[in-house]
């Protein structure tokens, strides 16, 4: 066996991502101002930036991400209706779904918490200067009556082809519980889509092989043009929103963890290595979704039907770390621009984003449109979303990072309550490996 073969997919994937940020700085600096740097090669000039940067880590990184996305609509549609449809209590399906949403929405309304805690300490917005040239146009959020009412597909193909996930849900359910009231032709079909859940999930398995070249490609092309400089100008605020997503992660989490479900926190965040580096390399929780599905019920031993349901509601509906970045924005850009804040008002910021996670889900550039709703709220002006949209690359692939903890979290506590948790295969050490394994051996 070779040693590719001997080491674990963590720690390829982790080799991957060192190697890509060293030679993403390392290309940086070697360009440093200069748009392109040709090398002679007798015949021909070879461009770094356009062959190695735009060229081969473009095409390399985003190959592997639509290899991800790929799996997403099938791996959440089979998944959902072999769990539906295996229930035999239709009232679960209520009980999930309160549970998740509420779950969902109090780790929102905390991470939010203690963003604007920590900001108003630090002050991340003293002493920074408004650029002139500053602007932003906030496109208009939808109505959380007309998300409830967007939620139900009049065409399903068409939603699986624009990957809207919550009607994917909607059709999932609603077929899955079809299929159990069908009696014999129900469990004919349900057989067949076992069968199905089990190819794409081998397909997952097949992709893992790859996962490490793809994170390099992606942090090396990042890492290249990422601009340094301005992170360094604005990192008083880029440091307090990574504070909070750490503190967040690791403290709210672990806590909220060992509350909810007895279990130990420490287990749980090193069984969610993998899906976090996935995040943080793809910046996607929809792209991740295939890791995070397998890490909750192959290594944290969630079982299929709670975790096909809460793990795509998530990646649709929890974003703590989105949360965390409104906080600590709404203070920094308060703090530029010398409005003054009440306790009313924060407390507003606070329902605001916690109600917007819901109210947006689905939304493109979701993130900025829950912002620019939060600065509405308490007159703060939008035009100042455009002093951080230049570090906010980054901070979106930390964030990312902890929206996947929080779905992972969540998909446990449910489970657990439900009694559809495996604690031998949470506490068995070999479970981690489990994925790692079996890839390993698929590309042998």
């Amino acid at each position: 066996m070779s040693e590719n073969q001997k080491m674990g997919l963590t720690a390829r994937i982790m080799i991957g991502m060192v190697l890509g940020v060293v030679l993403g700085l390392t290309l940086q600096a070697i360009l440093g101002k200069n748009k392109e740097i040709l090398i002679p090669l007798g015949l021909f000039d070879l461009p770094i930036k356009g062959f190695f940067v735009d060229g081969l880590f473009h095409i390399g990184g985003q190959i592997f991400i639509a290899s991800l996305k790929m799996l997403v609509v099938p791996l959440v549609f089979i998944s959902l209706v072999c769990g539906t449809c295996s229930l035999s209590d239709p009232k679960k399906l209520g009980r999930l779904g309160g549970k998740s949403i509420g779950l969902y929405l109090i780790t929102a309304a905390i991470a939010i918490t203690v963003a604007i805690t920590l900001a108003l300490l630090i002050a991340p917005g003293g002493g920074v200067e408004i650029p002139s040239s500053a602007s932003f146009d906030a496109k208009q959020a939808p109505t959380l009556v007309q998300v409830i009412i967007n939620m139900f597909p009049t065409n399903p193909i068409d939603a699986m082809a624009n990957g809207n996930m919550l009607q994917i849900i909607v059709f999932a359910l609603l077929f899955g519980i079809a299929m159990a009231l069908s009696g014999d032709a129900g469990a004919r079909l349900a057989s067949v889509f076992e069968d199905l859940n089990t190819v794409v999930l081998k397909l997952l398995t097949l992709l893992m092989n790859v996962a490490p070249y793809g994170v390099f490609c992606l942090m090396a092309k990042l890492f290249t043009t990422i601009d340094m400089g301005l992170i360094a100008e604005l990192g008083k605020y880029f440091m307090v929103v990574l504070a909070a997503l750490l503190i967040h992660a690791f403290i709210n989490y672990s806590i909220l963890f060992k509350l909810l479900t007895g279990l130990s926190p420490i287990i749980f965040l090193k069984k969610m290595k993998d899906a976090c580096m996935f995040a943080f390399s793809t910046s996607s929780s929809s792209a991740t979704m295939p890791v995070t599905l397998e890490t909750a019920t192959k290594k944290l031993g969630a079982h299929n039907s709670v975790a096909s349901f809460t793990i795509p509601l998530g990646a649709t509906i929890n974003m703590d770390g989105t949360a965390i970045m409104q906080g600590v924005a709404t203070v920094f850009i308060a703090q530029v621009f010398g409005v003054d804040l009440t306790i009313n008002d924060y407390l507003m910021v606070i329902l605001t984003a916690t109600l917007a996670s819901v109210g947006t889900a689905g939304v493109p550039g979701v993130g900025l449109i829950m912002l620019a709703m939060v600065l509405n709220q308490v007159g703060l002006p939008v035009e100042g979303i455009a002093l951080i949209i230049g570090v906010d690359r980054l901070l979106d692939m930390t964030r990312t990072a902890v929206n996947v903890t929080g779905d992972c979290m969540v998909t446990c506590a449910v489970a657990k309550s439900e009694n559809e948790f495996d604690i031998d295969v949470f506490n068995d050490p070999d479970a981690a490996k489990e994925l790692e394994e079996t890839t390993s051996k698929a590309k042998a």
